[in-house]
């Protein structure tokens, strides 16, 4: 088989080999001839490299741009990228992978459910929660599949006296980022919970010692997330801050809890949008006032001010829960749920 442009018109009539099933060169794609004066001679050979171009002159690239194809999620544009949203679980159905010419990778950024804020007992604050996990990359390769997406809800706010809550992780593309730790209970009478670790750490309560509890956990690098902050380690004090994607939770001082950590920006979907703030410690007035520590940006929940409950994660930003008021005893704030996005060229 042999083509010859003739008329010396396929630099702007290109002409597009249709494969018809086969393979070109091994391809999956059509060969497209986009010189003047092109000539090819085809063979067919086998299934394994289909047909194979024999003589070659005054040719390019003889490949077809090839762009991945997806559905999936709330759909948007921005430019030259298709925008895949997912708020809750769903399934991401890839039905072109591209290729290097035109595309052949997906971004993302993952995030996982926020830690619920620790509960305030015994004259001690509760810690702030520690955000999701927050995961992002320019580009991972797809083929023509379906991939489950998994978007963690965020943890209860945890109550005096009980077990701490748990979040839940978030997944697509078989990437996972780590739910967020709750923060930690108060008690001055041996009934304490230490925070959680997670994506980001949950903050100490305002009699646990040490610091708050780890982030990055499981570690992946880069990061996906930062540690909680000190609590106030007496009688009476404030909650550490839980960690966020972008900063540590601030520890607690003698007169306030400590603010959650700051998350991080990202304009995958066409605009700078920050996720996975930490959630604030809660703060009490035992023997004097103490200030709540406030939200990370990013979705952090506030902490609890005189007689209230933490504040609330952000939906969708996996924002940990505010610590709770300690005297009396009030529980700690909802964690944010979590998000997915997806993003691909599908045009130049």
């Amino acid at each position: 088989m042999a083509f010859k442009d003739y008329a010396s018109t396929f630099a702007t009539n290109n002409f597009s080999i249709a494969r018809n099933g086969s393979k070109i060169q091994g391809n999956t794609g059509d060969s497209l001839l986009d010189t003047n004066r092109a000539s090819v001679v085809l063979q067919y050979i086998d299934a394994t490299r289909g047909w194979l171009y024999l003589i070659e002159n005054n040719v390019g690239d003889l490949e077809n741009a090839l762009y991945v194809t997806a559905s999936g999620g709330t759909e948007t544009t921005s430019g030259d990228y298709k925008i895949h949203t997912f708020n809750s679980t769903g399934t991401f159905t890839v039905s072109c992978g591209g290729n290097s010419k035109g595309s052949n990778s997906v971004e993302y950024l993952i995030v996982a459910g926020g830690g619920g804020g620790g509960a305030g007992g015994g004259a001690n604050a509760g810690g702030g929660a520690g955000a999701g996990g927050y995961r992002t990359d320019t580009g991972v390769s797809v083929t023509a599949q379906a991939y489950p997406v998994t978007v963690g809800g965020g943890g209860a706010g945890n109550v005096y006296g009980s077990c701490l809550s748990t979040a839940n992780p978030s997944t697509a593309l078989s990437i996972t980022s780590a739910r967020g730790g709750s923060g930690g209970n108060g008690d001055g009478h041996g009934a304490r919970v230490d925070g959680q670790s997670g994506g980001s750490g949950g903050g100490a309560s305002g009699v646990q010692t040490g610091g708050g509890s780890g982030g990055n956990a499981p570690p992946v690098s880069p990061p996906q997330g930062n540690a909680g902050g000190q609590g106030g380690q007496g009688l009476g004090l404030g909650g550490g801050g839980g960690g966020g994607a972008g900063a540590a939770g601030a520890n607690a001082s003698t007169n306030q809890g400590g603010n959650g950590g700051n998350g991080s920006a990202s304009s995958i979907t066409g605009s700078s949008v920050t996720r996975a703030g930490g959630g604030g410690g809660g703060g009490n007035n035992y023997g004097g006032a103490t200030l709540p520590g406030s939200g990370g940006s990013g979705g952090g929940g506030a902490g609890a001010g005189s007689n209230t409950t933490g504040g609330n994660g952000s939906t969708n930003t996996g924002g940990g829960g505010g610590g709770g008021w300690g005297d009396p005893s009030q529980n700690g704030g909802n964690g944010g749920s979590g998000i997915v996005i997806l993003r691909y060229r599908f045009q130049n």
